[in-house]
């Protein structure tokens, strides 16, 4: 038999099969029995929703000062009220969620995605395993905040700055979390006849590996993303991040500091925006992980 007919022979994974992400039926289904669940989704959903139409949801210019109407408490023309300069705090807001949530989703994206790759490479490849966790052992040892104030000191504060922390910060968790999951599939029979039978590298890390691990690591992004929000917040309020007048929730909760006192909604309500996002995010995150844990399924 050729090499060929072995590589078409070959057994498929029944775990990307019945187990993947986006084969695995019911999982809206199940997801919608969840009122938890649903009510975080629909948050997130709507938090997103006005981030992404920010320009037609906002009632005011964001950055429109108007000192006549300094540090205004909320009221019916200013929902949320305004800040220190006259600004609406409620189009801030939207803005500002606008913006933590795309250095989230970057962190997340770009960080699980280099993650995953190291991670699935050195469960393939062992003589590379020990090199990889070495480096993902170095990266771990380095704490966020730490890596935004270096990086702030090399480019200056920015955006830029929080995003290579927030993917720094990924990197080694995910890489941990797919090089566990990956382990368990290379022991797999399928594998090992896979081998055998000479399919190439590419398609083995691809089709047999990356496919069954794929579940697993969405799950912990899902978790990690809430931490993400958090960490790419503490940046913004330690002055690391968006810098002003740019409006990002972190940020504007370090601005309304010196007015807890006098105006405390300046700080408390960017910061409650955040509390929502994350609490939303972890919430939705656990509902995942009960579904797709083959082990909670009856």
């Amino acid at each position: 038999m050729s090499v060929e007919a072995l590589n078409a022979s070959a057994p498929t994974p029944t775990a990307a099969d019945e187990n993947g992400l986006f084969a695995r039926s019911g999982v809206l289904r199940r997801l919608a029995r969840d009122k938890v669940a649903l009510v975080a989704a629909l948050l997130l959903t709507a938090i997103g929703l006005a981030a992404l139409f920010a320009p037609l949801v906002a009632p005011y210019d964001p950055y429109l000062t108007d000192l006549t109407k300094v540090m205004q408490p909320p009221s019916a023309e200013h929902w949320f009220g305004t800040d220190n300069t006259g600004r609406d705090i409620l189009s801030r807001v939207i803005y500002g969620s606008r913006n933590t949530l795309m250095l989230g989703l970057i962190g997340v994206i770009v960080g699980g995605f280099l993650g995953g790759f190291l991670g699935i490479l050195a469960a393939y490849y062992r003589r590379l395993d020990g090199w990889i966790m070495r480096l993902v052992d170095v990266m771990l040892a380095f704490p966020a905040i730490l890596i935004g104030l270096a990086v702030a000191a090399i480019f200056g504060a920015g955006l830029t700055a929080v995003v290579i922390a927030l993917v720094v910060a990924t990197v080694p968790d995910v890489a941990r979390v797919a090089r566990g999951a990956a382990i368990g599939i290379m022991s797999q029979e399928f594998m090992e006849a896979g081998r055998a039978v000479g399919v190439s590298d590419r398609t083995l890390i691809w089709r047999y590996l990356t496919l069954n691990c794929i579940s697993t690591i969405f799950v912990f992004l899902t978790l990690r993303f809430g931490q993400i929000i958090l960490i790419g917040s503490a940046l913004g309020f330690l002055g690391m991040g968006a810098q002003p007048p740019t409006a990002e929730l972190g940020m504007m909760a370090a601005q309304g500091r010196d007015f807890l006192f006098m105006a405390p909604h300046i700080a408390t309500i960017p910061s409650f925006m955040i509390f929502v996002i994350v609490l939303a995010a972890n919430l939705l995150g656990d509902a995942l992980r009960d579904v797709l844990d083959p082990r909670l399924q009856s």
